[in-house]
């Protein structure tokens, strides 16, 4: 069984999941402005200002690069995990 991921695979659906949801939150703003989370996409994505295109553009942007920041160090994490554990039960099984 091959327990490894794939980095390209989690960094792109990483990177969409959180660009995606960046997207639909500055909708969220423009639509209930009195609950607006633009104040926390402020402090989390440098140089992001409500609201102008080029604003917007560099939030997605970031969000989508805070994605690859995740995939860049969860698959390697996970596949050293999953290789080590793979490796055990094959020591185990002969055992």
């Amino acid at each position: 069984m091959n327990t490894r991921m794939s980095l390209m695979a989690v960094g792109h659906a990483t990177s969409l999941l959180l660009a995606i949801s960046f997207v639909l939150c500055v909708g969220f703003d423009f639509a209930f402005p009195e609950h607006a989370m633009y104040q926390s996409w402020q402090k989390l994505l440098p140089g992001f200002e409500w609201i102008s295109w080029n604003s917007f553009l560099l939030g997605a942007v970031e969000a989508y690069g805070y994605g690859w920041y995740i995939a860049l160090v969860w698959v390697p994490l996970h596949n050293f995990f999953a290789s080590r554990q793979a490796a055990a039960k094959d020591i185990s099984h002969w055992e």
